[in-house]
């Protein structure tokens, strides 16, 4: 195999395992290395986030019959601030971490189709007593891939499951990730937990009209005693973005962006340690602005 198809082949398997891994965040991603800022100011509920990302994977060439383990890790922080009169003392709440452990192994199933697992380990906690077992969260999907990018209208359909123990729902949930360019100017993606518009300016410039779920579930070292005698042992927020995005192409693969939206449905809450609900902080929508540098596959 020439150099250059044997590179081109070892990130477009790639791709797919970084998709799979990012499901712990609910967004897609297919980046090889992110480093990235977001702000959620201040709403109603007198709620405000601010998370600090920082992602790495690399894939490994297992053997000659297109066989190849992608590990890596992902690292996030989040830094959150109140000024609503809660029932309770908030110093568990003011900082959280997501440290995520990401190994996969991609191989081909048939001429068309080809299969990606992935297993990630996470911690994920507000981390003031070093780490406990609780802490302790394990992730995995497994989805198959089909490609046709020299098609007049190129096409990518991801199809799979994946198992998120962070997200609320212990049961498999539903992976999927439709792209075509269906006009030299115009592309789409329709999928859970992303879809989107873009139009491309040029090889430099691009805009983008998206929807998408974000969110985090993280353990709480020490329960939050309420008024009422109810625990809280765990925090958790969700919310479904709407938001317009530009990009700036340094390279093919290289690239800045900017994301400006906001919250269209939106949830953060306390829950005990059988998952329920126990009390709702925040409920009202917020501004959504993230930024930040990625080199990705596409």
């Amino acid at each position: 195999m020439k150099k250059s198809s044997y590179h081109t082949t070892i990130w477009k398997w790639f791709t797919f395992v970084v998709i799979l891994c990012s499901q712990h965040l609910l967004a897609q991603s297919t980046d090889v290395l992110r480093l990235e800022y977001l702000n959620i100011p201040e709403n109603e509920s007198g709620v405000k986030t601010q998370r600090y990302k920082a992602l790495l994977n690399v894939p490994i060439k297992l053997n000659e019959k297109d066989e190849y383990l992608a590990i890596g890790g992902e690292y996030n922080r989040f830094d959150m601030g109140y000024t609503a009169d809660l029932p309770f003392d908030k110093k568990e709440m003011i900082r959280f971490h997501i440290i995520d452990f990401n190994l996969g192994l991609i191989k081909k199933w048939n001429e068309d189709w080809n299969l990606v697992t992935i297993l990630t380990p996470r911690i994920a906690s507000n981390l003031l007593d070093g780490i406990i077992k609780e802490d302790f969260f394990m992730n995995a999907s497994a989805a198959f891939w089909k490609e046709k990018p020299k098609a007049d209208k190129p096409f990518r359909i991801v199809l799979g499951l994946t198992y998120n123990s962070t997200a609320g729902v212990p049961v498999p949930l539903p992976l999927i990730h439709y792209y075509r360019r269906f006009h030299p100017d115009w592309s789409f993606v329709l999928g859970v937990p992303k879809s989107n518009l873009k139009y491309h300016l040029d090889k430099t410039h691009s805009f983008e009209l998206a929807s998408f779920l974000d969110g985090y579930f993280m353990n709480l070292q020490n329960d939050i005693v309420l008024d009422n005698g109810l625990v809280a042992s765990r925090i958790s927020f969700n919310t479904l973005v709407g938001s317009l995005g530009y990009q700036y192409n340094v390279t093919e693969s290289i690239s800045f962006y900017a994301i400006a939206g906001t919250t269209l449905i939106q949830a953060g809450k306390l829950r005990n340690k059988e998952r329920g609900e126990v009390f709702l902080f925040n409920k009202d929508p917020n501004f959504y602005i993230r930024t930040g540098f990625k080199i990705g596959i596409f």
